[in-house]
């Protein structure tokens, strides 16, 4: 989702959804609390921010001057739990939303306008949150997919019928284009975009379970150098630490958004 209205150059002013169609496209933050949000994430992550042109309920995260993700101070005013949401790119934000509904999804908000595009919050049939975005892209946006700062895995009840759902919903494997590729390995749906994996989607979630690690959603990766740092700054600034390996590590923020911080990068 864009979040930044800003053009300063011409990669930015240049690339749209419609490009990069049915790719992530974006990350977002919903928030209570902005400036909490900012202190916890810059200690955690070590982004700093710059405001965006939507208003003071929005900021951009920036990883090395890189834009990295958005956060919307929109949580209470939505009446929506805080939680980390990948958007895909669309060609039409109502196309979109009428598919999701048409296969069982459910649409939460919009689509909505905002300066340069469309977006909509949503939920495919297991209950797993995303989101769709029609218009143009953040500033860098390229720079921010040619360094690969997040990656997202959906976890669900059964991958190909998932990758169904969704291929059906954004025209992956289309042929065309700009579209999203779709490859399975091992039981995985591996998903690539101008040749980059950019996500994943693995079976076993429960639809039931209170637990939300363990029913369907889809989990938000930041690529890190040093892990067990993150660990330690989210245990000092009020996060929690759900699980943790050598190389990776699943944490809560103080409001309860799950995010996984890692130090591998997906090719």
């Amino acid at each position: 989702m864009n979040h930044d209205t800003t053009c300063p150059d011409a990669e930015a002013r240049t690339t749209s959804t419609g490009s990069v169609f049915g790719a992530p496209c974006w990350v977002s933050l919903t928030s209570f609390d902005l400036d909490a949000t900012e202190r916890f994430y810059g200690a955690v992550l070590g982004w700093r921010w710059r405001t965006a042109s939507l208003g003071d309920r929005f900021r951009i995260a920036l990883a090395d001057g890189t834009p990295v993700a958005g956060v919307a101070a929109v949580a209470t005013m939505w009446q929506m739990a805080v939680a980390w949401t990948p958007y895909f790119a669309a060609r039409d934000a109502d196309e979109a939303v009428a598919r999701v509904k048409e296969r069982g999804g459910t649409a939460a908000v919009g689509p909505i306008s905002f300066t340069t595009g469309r977006a909509a919050l949503l939920a495919d049939r297991d209950g797993a949150t995303f989101g769709v975005w029609e218009g143009q892209l953040v500033a860098h946006w390229e720079r921010w997919r040619r360094a690969a700062p997040t990656f997202i895995r959906l976890h669900t009840r059964d991958a190909f019928a998932a990758a169904i759902f969704y291929g059906e919903v954004f025209d992956w494997a289309s042929g065309r284009p700009g579209g999203v590729e779709v490859e399975y390995e091992g039981g995985e749906v591996v998903l690539r975009s101008e040749d980059t994996i950019v996500a994943r989607i693995d079976s076993g979630a429960l639809g039931s379970a209170p637990d939300p690690t363990i029913r369907p959603h889809w989990r938000v990766h930041f690529v890190v150098a040093d892990v067990g740092a993150c660990v330690r700054a989210a245990e000092l600034h009020g996060g929690s630490v759900l699980s943790k390996g050598s190389d990776e590590a699943l944490l809560r923020d103080p409001d309860g958004a799950l995010f996984t911080v890692t130090s591998r990068r997906e090719r």
